[in-house]
């Protein structure tokens, strides 16, 4: 039986989003932004209370079907606890529905804020691995998550066991060169819809392509990015998007065709770019007249909590 942690603990997180896929590394690669959500919980002698400000704010639900408080409560069961009332005040700064991860931060928040909890009632807490693998079972996938708990940029990966998937992750850290600009649009996109236009299957030749492209890019991330145009080239999931994202589509082109190395990030409809110099101010003209609000952000560090 879960013990139940004791009124008055405070804790605080604060989580970055994330990209996912960067070109080539479909569902596998992924990379933390220095862009965050920050919430902070409390526990109480009973009841729930969820406040949100910021993005989200009005749309999301305040009840227990929330996501963060979702992660919350499961996160304490996977560390023998449980908590008889929460406070849950969400802080967001993330867009939802933008290919910024959003839904994983969440999650890790969540996650990360039952550890909080955890620590501050004497209990051990819950491993990186652990907070990768139950983030990624709230997504189904673990390139975001993994993204936001270990910051930098991630290479993860799932396995078979039994009747559910292990997830993992590890940690590359970026080249210090390396600059991010988010073009981010006022459209939302559902990333279940975008992957409906994905093809169950692929030739040989684009999987070769796909192939060597990741493996060039964890070069290029790391080492050498002189190579990140090359690298995020991608045949898998982003010209198959395109019908879907239009205006996405127009900006990744345009922005490759002045020599970025641009991407979608995750299932878009925003797009990173990739450089270790300024974007022309042509390319940032042509993405401004298109919605695009241009944002540079940082690589960043892994959720913390206080």
């Amino acid at each position: 039986m879960n013990q139940i942690l004791p009124a008055g603990l405070i804790t605080t997180v604060v989580v970055p989003a994330s990209s996912a896929n960067l070109g080539p590394g479909f569902d596998s690669l992924g990379i933390a932004l220095s862009l965050y959500d920050e919430i902070e919980v409390s526990t109480t002698e009973s009841g729930l209370k969820v406040a949100v400000e910021g993005q989200g704010a009005g749309e999301v639900p305040l009840d227990g079907s929330h996501l963060v408080v979702r992660a919350i409560e499961r996160g304490l069961a996977a560390g023998g606890a449980a908590a008889a009332g929460l406070i849950v005040q969400c802080r967001n700064k993330i867009p939802h529905s933008r290919g910024l991860g959003s839904s994983a931060a969440a999650a890790v928040a969540g996650l990360a804020a039952a550890n909080g909890l955890l620590a501050k009632a004497g209990h051990p807490v819950l491993s990186d691995e652990a907070l990768v693998q139950l983030a990624s079972e709230f997504e189904g996938h673990p390139d975001n998550a993994a993204a936001s708990v270990l910051g930098g940029a991630v290479v993860s990966w799932s396995e078979t066991s039994g009747a559910a998937p292990v997830y993992a992750a590890t940690r590359l850290d970026v080249h210090p060169d390396i600059r991010i600009v988010a073009a981010i649009p006022e459209e939302q996109s559902s990333t279940a819809y975008t992957r409906v236009l994905l093809p169950e299957s692929v030739t040989h030749v684009d999987a070769r392509f796909n192939i060597s492209r990741a493996a060039l890019l964890t070069v290029a991330l790391t080492a050498r990015p002189d190579l990140l145009m090359t690298a995020t080239e991608d045949r898998l999931h982003q010209p198959q998007r395109a019908s879907a994202m239009p205006a996405s589509a127009e900006v990744l082109g345009y922005l490759r065709s002045q020599g970025v190395a641009a991407v979608l990030s995750g299932a878009g409809p925003a797009v990173l770019a990739l450089t270790t110099g300024d974007i022309p101010d042509v390319a940032v003209k042509y993405a401004e007249d298109q919605g695009f609000s241009l944002a540079t952000m940082s690589v960043s560090a892994g959720v913390s909590v206080r």
